[in-house]
């Protein structure tokens, strides 16, 4: 298929979409969620249809990946058939979907069936207790049961992301990294971000990646590094005789933006350039007034160019993201 790199004003290509397909979640996590969720009704989000056909659109432009988010994308019917339907798609090479694993025991074959083939599992504590202090759900013995299906049914590499917040859940870096000894899983640990305008977040409760491997090293031996195959925003290491792969993602004190390939669509249909800044355009309102390939196309390369060099916190600005990343997509 003939495609035209999608660039934005840095010389970046675009290769790589996250597309929420539900704003609902399961789930009310501390740093991610307002105590009540967005009321949107189902057709105020975009159908299984829509994305479709937004995806057809961006494949022509050269995006090849696609992950699915949410709010927590299990909680909407018939998410197999969308990552059929996804799968497809002539010129998309790779889907992945990211969820909190609640319902995953039940589902993971009937989606490694559909054609999703990597799968993210959010889960920040391993312990039972501290899982509903964060959760605001006793949900912790179906995410473990879900992480053992991942696994049973052939998801590779089944990857658990860890959002580390001092005072919450740090003390846990070494039982997490230990985990990666005794499977395939790839644990990755991510820095607390200042997202939502209400948000939970200080810059007291940060610790960094450099952090983490210190204290990841200093009790494991020397961390290997690994060659990321898939080009995303983690750094790769490998503890000694591990199956298993540690990462680090550290937006806040070693930024990625010069090498980002991402853009952001949210469940009611507004494509985000950047995570961390609420420029939005809306797409939904173009698919749904009968915008052909060309329109949808050129309201994402203005989207596109519309990037910025870095987030706002790179910059020092003051942080501009007052979704909660619940309605963002995770």
């Amino acid at each position: 298929m003939f495609k035209l790199a999608l660039q934005d004003g840095h010389n970046r290509k675009v290769s790589y979409v996250r597309i929420s397909v539900t704003d609902r979640c399961n789930l009310r996590c501390v740093y991610c969620s307002e105590p009540t969720f967005s009321d949107n009704h189902h057709d105020q989000i975009l159908s299984y249809e829509e994305i479709v056909r937004l995806v057809r659109v961006l494949v022509t432009l050269g995006v090849d990946k696609v992950r699915l988010t949410g709010g927590e994308p299990l909680v909407r019917r018939h998410i197999d058939s969308l990552i059929s339907s996804l799968n497809g798609i002539d010129g998309v090479n790779d889907i992945s979907l990211t969820t909190n694993g609640v319902l995953l025991e039940k589902l993971a074959d009937s989606l490694r069936t559909a054609g999703l083939r990597r799968i993210n599992i959010s889960l920040d504590t391993l312990d039972r207790k501290r899982f509903k202090e964060i959760t605001g759900r006793d949900y912790f013995d179906q995410v473990r049961a879900g992480i053992e299906a991942a696994l049973a049914v052939g998801f590779d590499p089944v990857k658990i992301n860890i959002v580390v917040m001092r005072g919450v859940n740090d003390d846990e870096l070494l039982d997490f990294a230990a985990l990666t000894l005794k499977s395939p899983i790839h644990v990755r640990f991510i820095e607390y971000m200042p997202i939502g305008a209400s948000s939970t977040w200080s810059g007291d409760k940060v610790v960094t990646g450099a952090q983490m491997l210190e204290q990841i090293s200093e009790n494991f031996g020397e961390l290997e590094p690994v060659l990321a195959e898939s080009g995303g925003p983690a750094r790769l290491y490998r503890l000694p005789g591990a199956p298993g792969r540690i990462g680090v993602i550290t937006a806040m004190s070693n930024h990625f933006c010069a090498t980002c390939n991402r853009i952001r669509v949210t469940a009611d249909g507004l494509l985000r350039p950047c995570l961390l800044s609420d420029n939005e355009y809306d797409l939904k309102k173009v698919l749904r007034s009968g915008g052909d390939f060309a329109e949808i196309g050129e309201l994402v390369r203005r989207a596109v160019a519309s990037k910025s060099a870095e987030h706002e916190m790179a910059c020092n600005i003051e942080r501009k993201c007052a979704r909660m990343m619940s309605t963002i997509g995770g």
